[in-house]
């Protein structure tokens, strides 16, 4: 249902597409759907009882009409599948590839901060990456990769990709951006490399020269998972309305760490007892995301002002692309 809502120009919010996160649910009004193969954290049979639905996974048995959310910012948005080639790879860790991919001379991608592109591999399969520079600065696409045991795609970059690799993509996808229709305070959460489309959106607030203020949480296990961790702290550096908090789960002997420690939904609980007057933006893996509605829930952050982009990385080890 989600793949011929955007075909047809309805911009419903999604995210994963594979029925991890429920950004997509919705409420079925008529009609019946059937549901293929999702996870149970993200529609439970309650919800599905009343009437609600996954439309990244539910497939109509007839004519159906539902209720969603549409998100108009987006209709200007064209998704198309373009090729590209790989002009720069950049270890930002001993997991984390940073590759820049220039378009041909006469295609310009029109999207969003936050948004992703689904890298197209060979076998038909696909691998999401955010976004994770402005498209104010769209010289190239940038991507930040880690490298996941056992991956297709991330174990093809990180011991076989070189540079002038080509490359094909569809996008941009996904509802992942800030609105801009509100001054609200903004607090961003990213864990690992969901501080891709988090980078993004920092850099095209300061490209606005936005006013809303922004404080970051950037959370990891160990210090080498804030792989930009220096840039951050220059963007509060420079900018008054920018904070930064980097967060710690099991930082190891050899970080001396002296920062915050725990987990990143845990320690802007800590710091906002009250968040019923801002919004949340959050990127990482669905169990952040999931451990993060229901702690931010009870600090009063409504339930329409948490935006997130959940992911989980791919693991099929077969034949690189």
């Amino acid at each position: 249902m989600l793949e011929a809502a955007l075909r047809e120009g309805f911009h419903l919010p999604y995210s994963c597409r594979n029925g991890a996160c429920g950004t997509c649910k919705g409420r079925i009004v008529s009609g019946d759907v059937r549901h293929e193969p999702y996870e149970a954290k993200a529609l439970s049979e309650t919800e599905k009882a009343a009437g609600l639905a996954l439309f990244c996974r539910a497939v109509p048995e007839g004519p159906v009409v539902v209720l969603a959310r549409e998100i108009g910012v987006a209709k200007d948005i064209v998704i198309k599948t373009v090729p590209c080639r790989v002009a720069r790879m950049e270890k930002l860790a001993p997991d984390v590839m940073r590759l820049f991919l220039k378009l041909p001379q006469n295609e310009r991608l029109l999207y969003l901060a936050g948004q992703y592109i689904d890298i197209l591999l060979r076998d038909g399969r696909r691998r999401g990456f955010s976004i994770a520079n402005a498209p104010s600065a769209d010289e190239f696409l940038e991507l930040h990769i880690r490298h996941v045991p056992g991956g297709v795609f991330s174990g093809h970059v990180f011991n076989a990709m070189q540079e002038r690799a080509l490359l094909r993509f569809e996008g941009p996808l996904g509802t992942f951006f800030l609105r801009d229709d509100t001054d609200k305070p903004v607090i961003l959460m990213a864990a690992g490399t969901g501080f891709a489309p988090i980078k993004a959106i920092v850099e095209q607030a300061l490209t606005a020269e936005s006013e809303r203020p922004l404080h970051l949480y950037w959370g990891g296990r160990t210090r080498a998972d804030l792989y930009l961790h220096d840039l951050a702290l220059e963007w509060a550096a420079r900018h008054p309305r920018i904070r930064y908090t980097p967060v710690l789960s099991r930082p190891a002997a050899e970080d001396a760490w002296t920062g915050r420690t725990g987990h990143v939904q845990e320690a802007i609980a800590a710091d906002w007892p009250d968040l019923s007057g801002f919004e949340v933006y959050g990127s990482g893996p669905p169990r952040m995301i999931e451990a993060a509605k229901g702690v931010l829930a009870r600090k009063g952050l409504p339930e329409d002002a948490f935006y997130y982009d959940a992911f989980e990385p791919a693991q099929d080890p077969v034949a690189p692309p």
